[in-house]
């Protein structure tokens, strides 16, 4: 097949390659990468205040020394080697503004940072995979969380005009620089908005789309809906070569979620239920004759079996639905500490020696949005919650309501500053060699598999094939 035949295109609800054969992108997102997220690596709060505080314990040259290697053995031949063998045909790639651009020199690109991304491109081309580019943590954050790299709970990115000509002109850098590159599948340009208004996002998705139509005309472009990726009511009629990707996480997948079948806070969820959420996100896609895309979703783990076989089911249920509607997908998420990965450290892994304590208090602490409830400080928050419910019964902010706004003040943000100081002395006194052991704990040679989690996936694929794993243990 020759490059022009291997580009991407959206035809009805479909896409097929040049030759017009359906492509169903099936594949994973490598979160934790070229945007650091805390519940995959094992920090807590939001990657540049973690980044900040580290760089102040090791020095300059050896913060670059640990950042670059950690990047490097994040993702290698073996990493790509081994999505292959499942059968898997997509990784989705989560990106950093801050690897492109600094703040203190805002519209100027940095070449250096594209360095890991064109290693990680190649090396997917090389074992037959596409990538997705998905700008993850925009210039004054698009959402209210840490995955955007939000060191508050205000995505600024809505409220001024400034932020949103900087993602622009980003855009419109990155899509030119991949234009001629047939692997990549398309450009996920923002993920997981949340404009409060519901008003500014069409127009500025407008805007964005055009820029980038200009310089790179041929590419897939993907659109993640408001409010996290679930609503998609600022759009008309569809435009053209662009998939409206929809965001699909279970309720009882959640950390604080299940049984399953069963209740959770409040709510019966069982394949029915699930089925419903699904059809009400992919509305859109479905009335208009767009493709299906999930981009994210995928059920947390305990280390509990029996309520780990729940969440496998989930996992199965899902794809079941999804292979109904022939959507595609993308796994959350490939590589973590344990939580989530389809790959995860080792628990004797020199990262786990030195920061399992540390990982144990931040669980304890609830200070961990994706990875921990608030089970261990209930004495502190039940009433702090009471005292919210009393005050202020109305009060119901965007986009996730009175309680959970609560939580992220206290829990995520008020808790988890003051434990980046605790994680970043850590590395203090570390030589060179202890430093490198540490970023080498995420190598796939010494990361363990979810064993489950992999034959599931390879079940909906193709059959892997024996000993095309290589060094990684099963776990």
């Amino acid at each position: 097949m020759t490059d022009d035949q291997r580009f991407l295109r959206v035809a009805g609800a479909r896409l097929v390659d040049g030759s017009g054969t359906p492509v169903r992108l099936r594949g994973v997102g490598l979160g934790g990468w070229l945007n650091m997220e805390n519940f995959i690596t094992g920090y807590p709060a939001n990657e540049t205040l973690m980044r900040r505080t580290v760089r102040q314990v090791l020095g300059e040259e050896r913060y670059h020394r640990f950042f670059d290697r950690l990047l490097t053995v994040f993702f290698d031949e073996a990493d790509a080697a081994f999505l292959a063998s499942l059968g898997l045909n997509c990784v989705r790639i989560p990106l950093n503004y801050r690897h492109f651009e600094d703040d203190r020199a805002p519209f100027e690109i940095l070449e250096e940072g594209f360095a890991h991304l064109d290693r990680v491109i190649d090396l997917c081309a090389r074992h037959g995979i596409y990538t997705v580019l998905d700008l993850h943590a925009a210039p004054g954050c698009q959402n209210h969380h840490w995955h955007s790299d939000n060191p508050t709970h205000l995505p600024a990115f809505w409220e001024h005009r400034h932020f949103q000509d900087r993602l622009v002109n980003l855009w419109r850098v990155m899509a030119e620089r991949y234009a001629d590159n047939p692997w990549v599948a398309g450009h996920n340009l923002l993920n997981e908005p949340a404009d409060p208004t519901g008003e500014i996002i069409g127009p500025f998705y407008a805007r964005l789309v055009q820029a980038v139509r200009e310089v790179d005309p041929r590419h897939v472009i993907f659109l993640d809906g408001n409010t996290y990726s679930t609503r998609f009511d600022m759009f008309g009629d569809p435009w053209e070569n662009t998939v409206y990707t929809c965001h699909d996480y279970a309720l009882a997948g959640f950390v604080y979620g299940g049984p399953y079948p069963g209740y959770t806070e409040g709510v019966w969820v069982d394949r029915d239920q699930l089925e419903r959420k699904f059809l009400e996100r992919s509305e859109y896609q479905r009335r208009t004759g767009t493709p299906i895309w999930v981009g994210e979703f995928g059920p947390v783990y305990t280390g509990d079996p029996e309520r780990d076989e729940q969440r496998y089911q989930i996992l199965r249920d899902q794809l079941d639905i999804y292979d109904a509607h022939e959507a595609g997908w993308s796994l959350w998420t490939y590589k973590d500490v344990g939580l989530q990965g389809l790959v995860h450290i080792a628990p004797d892994s020199a990262y786990a020696r030195r920061f399992g304590d540390f990982m144990a208090k931040k669980a304890r602490l609830g200070a961990d949005h994706w990875g921990s409830t608030d089970e261990g400080i209930r004495h502190v928050v039940d009433p702090l919650h009471a005292f919210m419910d009393e005050q202020f019964p109305d009060y119901d902010p965007y986009p996730f309501g009175r309680r959970k706004y609560t939580e992220d003040l206290v829990r995520h943000i008020l808790f988890s500053q003051p434990l980046t100081v605790e994680y970043a002395e850590l590395f203090r006194g570390l030589d060179d060699g202890e430093l490198d052991a540490l970023a080498d704990s995420f190598s796939f040679a010494a990361c363990v598999r979810r064993e489950p989690l992999a034959r599931i996936l390879a079940e909906r694929c193709r059959p892997q094939e024996a000993g095309s794993s290589g060094a990684l243990r099963a776990g």
